[in-house]
């Protein structure tokens, strides 16, 4: 695809966590399942001090919910709760904050002021987020910064149910840098490459959060003729770039249905049109769907006619008909709709097809929508459907939609305005003077770029070494150890890069293995008091019991070294009980006799010596025979 050609434009907006105290609190920023206390609340739109209204505010309020919040002591307190006031914003988030904009090559504002943002999607128990600009006018590669900004993030859905949702206040209040870049990105793996970049420059102050739901991209796209789109919550690097090439592909087919139905229909064919009840012409059929809802004696079945979109509703790039069930759903909360591009289907067969086109009047072109449930719901849903198909005459609707695990978007809520921001009153303004700019200066990190090339020379990794190290956030731990233990460079890079993950795989708490515990550890090595293939198994022994001894740990998990003597000993009696397998595969019984000698002797013995002697004692089994 020519992405220059159809005119892409992209920015990012990257958020990630601090690894600081709270933003507006000393509580720590600490994500916990405990439950000390909890509370409900109910949130509604407030006018700005224009007297405006957010219109993004104003739909998720007709959502009509309730929220219950849950709390742990050891992470939240009144703050969270908003039960009192913000207390003086954290020094080491802003420090922070005004590091990554030196590094990012932008100018910190002279006096920060936290704004307030209104949400009230249950997010934040005071119905706004706190937020405030750090710096303007930044720079990466060929990607402009727009703005840096500081603010708390939000609590932690757990589940909805009915018209309760539940949100977990540990995470309210961790200090959240946000990174806005201009719409300078080309395509999407440039996209990809600056989020990768961006992430790699924060990783390099040791001051940010580590691991899954930490960090959060969003995009916001366009192309010509289409509207700026803003997509939320995509997790992963690998996604960014194909969720910005299916957002590409989406755009491009709205742009066409938009062509196909100004040629077959007017704006004023989608005024007026009619709910036509169904429910008798449906109750007899053999739709289990049907059968299933229309056991509640409050349920009807109701379509409408949607003129001109007949073949439009399930393409592949653009699936309006998934569009308009979750607008229907977001505004009504109805489970779903079924839409005639897909029947025969559902259990709705081609004769019920045709006689629910006869009784809507349908032509050629048309299409239809079914909507099932008690009556208001359903007439309400299917006004939402008819409001959605209205802004499919315009193409691209400007909107915030989410990102899906499939790398699809679906539609979220209408973008924000101006009036979705106004002053915060209870958190004084901070002045970042020149002296306080001048110290941040001198305690810069290293540069990735700088860095990169010096553990090259001064450790010889390859590039693909050094870039994993460096992107693990272990790049510290490794130069550490490496200084102390140089002979074992390679051991200490592998147990970082492969043996900590593997663990963290097994559900082994590798947040217990420090430094000290690591130094133990290859210090025990280099005394050769066990062999290299044993540490995965000494590390979760010692995440497991954090208070005994590297000695203890070797001697628990049976991993005294052997000597040579007891070495050939153990491979002999291997070779003795497999004279016949030798006899037959000669040489070529060397891989899998390896295997059963490293499973009884890893740890015990070096590999390299168990081959040695392995491959010797298989000779002269091979010349005696």
């Amino acid at each position: 695809m020519d992405y220059r050609k159809i005119g892409f434009k992209a920015g990012l907006e990257i958020h990630q966590q601090l690894d600081t105290n709270k933003l507006f609190c000393q509580c720590p920023s600490k994500i916990t399942e405990d439950i000390d206390y909890s509370f409900t609340r109910f949130l509604r739109p407030t006018q700005s001090e224009m007297g405006d209204i957010d219109q993004a505010a104003v739909e998720e309020a007709k959502k009509n919910r309730c929220f219950l919040y849950t709390a742990s002591n050891q992470s939240t307190c009144l703050v969270e709760a908003d039960e009192e006031p913000p207390h003086h914003a954290n020094k080491e988030a802003i420090n922070t904050c005004l590091t990554i904009a030196i590094l990012l090559n932008a100018k910190p504002i002279d006096e920060i002021h936290f704004m307030r943002k209104i949400v009230i999607d249950g997010s934040n128990t005071s119905g706004f987020q706190r937020t405030a600009l750090i710096a303007i006018n930044g720079k990466i590669d060929n990607v402009k910064i727009q703005t840096i900004a500081l603010e708390e993030d939000a609590a932690r859905k757990i589940k909805e149910k009915n018209k309760t949702v539940n949100y977990g206040l540990d995470r309210l209040g961790i200090p959240l840098i946000e990174i806005a870049t201009s719409a300078d990105i080309k395509n999407p793996e440039h996209a990809r490459k600056t989020a990768e970049k961006i992430g790699l420059l924060l990783q390099s102050t040791k001051k940010v959060k580590k691991g899954l739901g930490t960090i959060r991209q969003d995009l916001n796209i366009s192309i010509q003729g289409g509207a700026r789109v803003e997509i939320k919550g995509i997790q992963s690097l690998s996604s960014i770039s194909k969720v910005a090439e299916n957002e590409t592909k989406r755009q491009m087919g709205l742009i066409e249905i938009k062509k196909i139905l100004k040629h077959r229909i007017k704006k004023g064919d989608l005024e007026n049109i009619k709910h036509i009840d169904l429910t008798n012409t449906l109750r007899k059929s053999n739709s289990n769907i049907i059968k299933k809802l229309l056991k509640n004696n409050a349920s009807c079945i109701k379509a409408i006619k949607l003129p001109g979109f007949h073949g439009l509703l399930k393409q592949r790039d653009t699936r309006l008909g998934r569009e308009l069930a979750v607008y229907a759903r977001i505004s009504t909360d109805i489970g779903g709709i079924i839409h005639s591009d897909e029947l025969p289907g559902y259990g709705i067969n081609e004769k019920e097809k045709k006689e629910i086109e006869k009784i809507l009047g349908n032509k050629e072109n048309d299409a239809f929508v079914i909507a099932i449930g008690k009556e208001t719901t359903v007439n309400n849903a299917l006004q939402a459907v008819i409001k959605r198909a209205k802004m499919f005459l315009d193409g691209v609707p400007e909107e915030v939609r989410r990102a899906l695990p499939d790398d699809t978007t679906e539609y979220m809520r209408p973008l924000p305005g101006a009036a979705r921001m106004y002053p915060e009153t209870d958190v004084p303004p901070i002045r970042i003077t020149p002296h306080h700019i001048q110290w941040i200066k001198k305690h810069l990190p290293e540069k990735i770029e700088e860095k990169h090339k010096r553990f090259i020379k001064q450790y010889n990794l390859n590039e693909e070494q050094t870039k994993q190290i460096i992107s693990s956030g272990q790049d510290d731990n490794f130069e550490k150890l490496a200084k102390q233990f140089p002979n074992l460079k390679k051991v200490i890079l592998r147990t970082l890069l492969n043996t900590l993950p593997e663990l963290e795989k097994e559900g082994i708490k590798t947040e217990n293995i420090d430094n000290n515990m690591l130094n133990q550890v290859f210090y025990a090595l280099e005394e050769e008091k066990y062999a290299k293939e044993a540490i995965p198994k000494i590390l979760k022994y010692l995440a497991q019991h954090r208070q005994t001894t590297i000695d203890k740990a070797i001697e628990a998990c049976g991993l005294k070294k052997l000597s040579q003597t007891e070495i050939t000993q153990i491979i002999k009696k291997i070779v003795d009980e497999k004279k016949e397998f030798i006899a037959e595969r000669g040489k070529d019984s060397l891989g899998p006799l390896m295997g059963i000698a490293m499973k009884e002797l890893r740890g015990k013995a070096d590999g390299k010596i168990i081959s040695k002697i392995l491959q010797k004692e298989i000779e002269k089994t091979i010349i005696s025979s």
